[in-house]
């Protein structure tokens, strides 16, 4: 069953507070932690995740605490101050007496993450253990969705197998000419809500671009070039200001696209820039705003939620480009086209894990994503079929989509082995 335009935002545009991979690790421990009634006398906190989480969860900020990265920390914030009834936001109530409590945890060892080389995507399963009691914690498919819950060896909660829930029954249309269609059925909540997602990303950028030291800077050094008033590096800048202070940890949340945040950095702040810069309406922002969403999506359930291949630039750069093409007075070819550009620019771009350098990433997808919008709304067209492009726009995501799955299959084992060679001093005060 093709999914509605409303059911599609809700369930695929949501805020996250902080890097989604360990979000779903301190999701995963505070339900399980949620069984126990002796919570505040938790003994351990074991974690098994995927390649993809541990990769993406290494070296990344978390939420509140100025700095300081990884999976262990995230999990034993989890315990301490999260609550799944959050969602992605399950660390919102962090404090600095949270972080250095938790700190201390991972430094008792009390916490351990490891990695179950054999799993990909979306997978976290936690083991919270009491002098008494042993409560347990599935995540898995989606990062906030949480499979089963067991205590003391009893299964307290299990959800529907994803392939009889309602939620996955629904799908996005086989035609990206379908997909493009479903702008057309916008109500104005739906304007309301995709435009809350502009205010939510744009004030995570102000903190980049504030230099308050919450960030590298990269995008307040970025807006000094653009200071002559070229909107694509407004779009860079701006981009790669949100993604800079969103893996440093700043404990505001974004608007995600497709299960990331960064994924929504990229959808959302190009089209907002390039519809403020035009003097567009809010309904035409709107719309341009919910193809970019469709678009990302699109891409992302071929390359799947979690890939070797970076999708903030590559599925969310395409669809930022689909969105900005249409702002621009692009039709569904012209959409298509630009799309296929930035799959044809970007597609082997590879994903080291989430860090401060995905910033740069973000920023890069962003751009080209822009410049991507204006050449197909001026009549540029690649010849195709050439490299990944096909005459076919649903078969060049295919071939993406192939060289990721086939032709990057053992990447994410290769970094996680690069990266666990450096000590966790190395990566930026990783608790």
């Amino acid at each position: 069953m093709v999914i509605s335009i409303k059911s599609f935002l809700r369930r695929e545009v949501r805020p996250a507070l902080g890097c989604t991979e360990p979000g779903a690790v301190a999701l995963s421990v505070a339900r399980a932690c949620e069984e126990l009634s002796d919570r505040e006398h938790v003994a351990a906190v074991r974690v098994t995740v995927s390649t993809s989480i541990y990769k993406n969860g290494m070296a990344v900020g978390i939420p509140g605490a100025n700095g300081a990265k990884g999976n262990a920390l995230a999990a034993a914030l989890g315990a301490i101050v999260g609550r799944s009834s959050y969602g992605l936001e399950v660390l919102k109530d962090t404090t600095e007496a949270h972080v250095e409590r938790a700190r201390g945890w991972v430094d008792e060892e009390r916490v351990s993450v490891v990695c179950d080389p054999g799993r990909s995507g979306v997978y976290v399963l936690s083991a919270v253990f009491t002098p008494t009691h042993k409560a347990v914690c599935l995540v898995s498919g989606s990062h906030d969705r949480i499979a089963k819950v067991m205590l003391d060896g009893r299964t307290v909660y299990e959800a529907q197998s994803e392939g009889s829930s309602q939620e996955s029954v629904e799908e996005l249309p086989s035609s990206y000419d379908e997909a493009f269609g479903m702008v057309d059925h916008l109500d104005s909540e739906d304007e309301d809500f995709l435009l809350r997602g502009v205010e939510m990303n744009m004030a995570v950028a102000r903190v980049g671009l504030s230099g308050d030291g919450r960030s590298l800077g990269l995008g307040r050094s970025l807006m000094e070039v653009s200071a002559g008033g070229d909107v694509g590096l407004k779009i860079r800048a701006y981009c790669t200001a949100a993604a800079d202070s969103r893996m440093w940890g700043v404990q505001m949340p974004v608007m995600s696209s497709a299960g990331s945040g960064n994924h929504g950095i990229t959808a959302i702040l190009p089209v907002a820039i390039l519809g403020e810069e035009l003097m567009a309406s809010r309904s035409q922002v709107a719309r341009a705003l919910a193809l970019s969403h469709l678009s990302t999506s699109f891409i992302k359930r071929r390359l799947g939620r979690l890939s070797p291949v970076c999708g903030c630039s590559v599925a969310a750069g395409a669809g930022a480009a689909a969105g900005m093409c249409l702002l621009m007075g692009g039709g569904l070819e012209e959409v298509k086209e630009a799309m296929g550009m930035v799959l044809a620019n970007l597609a082997g771009m590879l994903c080291d894990g989430a860090k401060e350098s995905c910033a740069l990433k973000v920023g890069t997808g962003s751009y080209e994503a822009y410049l991507a919008a204006r050449w197909a709304v001026q009549g540029i067209k690649m010849f195709k079929p050439q490299g990944v492009l096909s005459d076919l726009f649903e078969e060049s995501v295919e071939n993406v989509a192939r060289v990721n799955s086939e032709g990057m299959r053992d990447v994410d084992k290769v970094m996680i082995h690069i990266m666990d060679r450096y000590p966790l001093g190395s990566r930026g005060g990783e608790a």
